[in-house]
């Protein structure tokens, strides 16, 4: 069969400020063809067959952001839309470090082939009881992010209480497992959207997980937190970071992940408790996991030791895979808003 001359993707029409719209006058993507060229040397013809699916990539596109004061380069209106992390099938290659058949990882894009230079992906190793798409979670950029910001950026320790929100989710089930289990704190407090998740998060070693949705949230994180914490990882920002920042002992540190309350409702970020900071003299860094790139494949090999071990899950049961036509995709991308998923959210295109 020839290899194909030209693919659809799906790009960037219009950047929202709210919520993301998949239909309408307003709909934030559309789907275009696009020529593919031949390749020239050492590049590679990819097929994607799995997206990671990241709340980081919200921000990437939304309306008036600053470039200068983005973390990474906006996604452009016209252009491609991208994720952090794909897993495709080389179709066709030029390069001899790559044969036909090879699975790949990289930060590609919502396309069905892509042509890409032969030193931007990374030829995916197997490891015998973990699924492919662990590739993009727990041993991928949701891994390695709990692990540097716990270890690096968080300077956890074994007598350290955490508290980590969104556990349930892809970046908050490594956080619980590394810290109640590689790293052996002291004691390890959940924060997710439902029983069910709670339960997860508790089986994969949290000694308590609380519901953020019940109408006793805040005496049952009062409760869960009696020492207080050292060491709060915050995924999500806005009511629940500002509950916890009355929970976070003097001279405490909070790792601050991710604020997914706000990526599609600014105001929902509000702060009212910031003045504990102050009066507590709280320490809150921001970090983002590319920062700590250099260090990846250590990190990546003590995590598959820690599994090897028996000290932490790396499973299918910690994703959502989600079958998925390559013309819905953005429809699986947006459950990451709504909670519609545990553990990592994947898209396998069908």
């Amino acid at each position: 069969m020839s290899p194909p001359t030209t693919a659809r993707q799906w790009i960037v029409a219009k950047k929202p400020t709210g919520q993301v719209h998949l239909s309408g006058p307003d709909a934030t993507f559309a789907l275009e063809p696009t020529p593919l060229p031949a390749l020239s040397p050492n590049q590679l013809l990819l097929q994607p067959l799995y997206l990671s699916n990241d709340p980081a990539q919200r921000p990437w596109i939304q309306a008036g952001t600053d470039p200068e004061r983005a973390y990474t380069p906006p996604a452009k209106q016209g252009q491609p839309m991208r994720a952090f992390g794909v897993i495709a099938k080389v179709v066709t290659s030029t390069s001899g470090n790559f044969a036909e058949g090879d699975l790949v990882s990289g930060m590609l894009e919502w396309t069905e082939y892509t042509v890409v230079d032969a030193t931007s992906v990374q030829k995916l190793p197997e490891v015998a009881g973990i699924p492919t798409t662990a590739f993009l979670g727990a041993l991928g950029g949701t891994g390695l992010t709990a692990y540097f910001g716990l270890l690096e950026v968080g300077h956890c320790k074994a007598s350290d209480v955490v508290v980590v929100s969104g556990a349930a989710g892809a970046t908050g089930q490594m956080v619980v497992q590394i810290a109640k289990k590689m790293i052996g704190c002291k004691k390890v407090v959940g924060i997710a959207g439902s029983a069910e998740k709670c339960k997860t998060v508790e089986s994969l070693g949290a000694d308590v997980c609380v519901n953020y949705k019940d109408a006793d949230f805040d005496s049952q994180l009062k409760k869960a937190t009696d020492e207080f914490a050292d060491l709060y990882f915050d995924n999500v920002g806005g009511k629940i970071l500002d509950a916890m920042l009355t929970r976070v002992k003097r001279e405490g540190r909070i790792v601050a992940c991710g604020a997914i309350s706000a990526y599609n409702d600014q105001s929902a970020g509000a702060i009212h408790n910031w003045f504990e900071i102050i009066s507590n003299r709280i320490a809150v860094k921001g970090f983002i996991v590319t920062d700590h790139l250099a260090r990846a494949a250590i990190a990546r090999e003590e995590l598959v030791a820690a599994f090897k071990a028996g000290k932490i899950q790396i499973s299918g049961d910690q994703e959502t895979v989600v079958d998925t036509k390559f013309e819905d995709i953005p429809k699986t991308w947006v459950m990451l808003f709504a909670g519609g998923n545990t553990g990592k959210l994947v898209t396998k295109i069908v």
